[in-house]
């Protein structure tokens, strides 16, 4: 018996996984991505600045930068890097970023859980002087 044994007819989403493609990333296409892109790309690097001797995952923010940047990636990968980008940059989250000693846990959550997501395939991303051999 196999995955597809316990599911109905009408419950299979995709046969192949090519078909991503139609999902709804609420309600925007890859068109409407290049507005939260250019929001993260205005806004990332200040944030960085501010807050970058706070926080130990700033790297991890670059090379999800870069991978956001790579037009090789597909929209849909990009989207939900794009989403936690613009979770980071805005102070206002589950835990403020003013908040001292813990306001940027709920920020590290959400990147640990992409950085886990995304794997192996991440690591092209980051800077040579940051790489672990």
């Amino acid at each position: 018996m196999n995955y597809e044994d316990h599911l109905k007819d009408d419950e299979i989403l995709f046969d192949d996984v090519a078909d991503l493609n139609q999902l709804d990333f609420g309600g925007k296409s890859e068109d409407d991505l290049k507005e939260d892109e250019e929001y993260v790309e205005e806004n990332l690097w200040a944030k960085l600045e501010k807050s970058g001797k706070k926080i130990s995952f700033a790297k991890d923010i670059v090379a999800l930068y870069n991978f956001m940047k790579d037009p090789l990636v597909r929209w849909h990968r990009k989207a939900i890097v794009i989403a936690a980008l613009i979770y980071f940059i805005v102070p206002l989250d589950t835990i403020p970023d003013l908040t001292p000693f813990f306001g940027y846990l709920d920020d590290l959550g959400v990147i640990t859980a992409l950085l886990k997501y995304l794997g192996s395939e991440l690591m092209s991303y980051y800077p040579a002087g940051f790489r672990v051999s």
